[in-house]
Formats: C-alpha cells, structure tokens, sequence
C-alpha cells in the first residue's frame, strides 16, 4: 500500500510558482546599479577634485612668483659672478648675456614645506586652501626656487624658478587620500572576494606642481 503524502501536490504548486521572481530580480539589478551610479559619482568627484587642486596649483605658482620667497635662504639680488669682462660688466646687464655675469648661488635649488608663519606661504593658503582635499594642511606644499642664469639682470633681484606643489606626503607621513562613497568596497567583502572593507574606499591623492619664471618690477639700469 502506497502511503499518502498530501502536501506532494503543494509542493509542486510552490515549486511552478513565480509570483515574486520579478521583485527579487528587481533586488539584484537595482543593487548593481546603485554601485554602478555611485561608481559614476565618485570617479566624478575624483575627476572634478583633480581638476581643481591643479587650478589651485597654477594660481600659488602666480602667487609665488611675484611674492617675496616662502623659504629662507632664497638671495635676495644677483650679485656679480665669475664673468668680470674689461671693463666690468655694469649693472643692469641681462644675466643671460653671457654665463658668469651673475653669481651662482651655492644653493641652486632652495626648498621647503609650506609654514604659515611665512607670509608668502599664508597668502597662497588662504587663497587655494578651500580648492584642496579636505585633509590637505599648508605643510602639503612644496616651495623651490631654481637659479636660472638668463633670468634677471646684474644687481637686480634675485629671480630664479618658482616651483609650487601639492605633495603627496607632508612631513609626518600623513598622505592625502580622496575618499570614495560607493559600497562596492563592503559589497565584494561580504562577497568573500577576500576584500576588506577598507581597502577600495580611498586612494593616493597624486602630487602636481606647476613652475613659473620669478618675477620682478625693476627696469635695469645705472651704473
């Protein structure tokens, strides 16, 4: 004798029934495309945070360029060089006349970080700071002063390379970031991609300089 088994016929019935398939394959899609969405923002934002950080970067070179130097050490005019000539060569005469006509400073390249007891540093910062990363402080940036021989002119102001950069790194090691918003980090850790949470939520913010010839507002001239 068969036995009866009254709940067969119910079970099949669930098993033929698709009432709710649609709902759960609405879950799955509108997940993927939430990442997908919040993909789009973040690489937006990263893209939009790059394009004004080197904006930033091209207006404190400007700054730099026709301020007295963010860092000690910067000569203040260009003396006179090894190239003496018969008779000497006057003041007012183009450095880039001829090699030697200024004098070289030991320190050719003269760097530092950003300090905000420099006035010329918190000038720029107060301009460009509201443009850079939120964890971005002043000692992110580099100021250098590269010794050009054709800039400038023989006892006139000392007019050498301004470079200004947004380092990476500042001097404690803390490293900018741009921090994304989107959950594929939590997303492929529940996963088990063997992610872990944090791994995709930020990455390096990248370095960028901009450099410009020193400028001054002296004509030349006089003996």
């Amino acid at each position: 004798m068969t036995p009866r088994l009254p709940h067969l016929p119910r079970l099949a019935r669930f098993t033929r029934d698709e009432r709710g398939s649609t709902l759960v394959e609405f879950a799955i899609v509108f997940v993927l495309f939430l990442v997908f969405l919040f993909g789009l923002i973040d690489f937006g934002r990263m893209a939009y945070n790059f394009v004004v950080a080197d904006k930033a970067m091209q207006v404190a070179a400007r700054i730099a360029a026709v301020r007295p130097p963010a860092c000690a050490g910067v000569p203040e005019i260009n003396g006179r060089g090894s190239l003496i000539g018969t008779p000497p060569y006057r003041f007012g005469t183009s450095c880039g006349e001829a090699r030697g006509i200024c004098f070289e400073p030991a320190d050719a390249v003269v760097t530092c970080e950003g300090n905000a007891a420099n006035a010329t540093a918190a000038e720029i910062w107060s301009v460009i700071g509201g443009a850079l990363p939120s964890d971005a402080r002043i000692d992110h940036l580099r100021f250098s002063y590269t010794f050009n021989p054709d800039l400038g002119f023989l006892g006139g102001p000392y007019t050498p390379d301004v470079t200004v950069e947004l380092a990476g790194t500042a001097p404690g090691d803390e490293q900018l970031r741009f921090a994304f918003i989107h959950p594929l980090a939590g997303l492929l850790s529940m996963s088990g991609a063997g992610t872990s949470p944090g791994a995709l939520t930020s990455i390096p913010f990248p370095s960028m300089s901009v450099s410009l010839p020193g400028e001054d507002l002296a004509h030349g001239g006089g003996a």
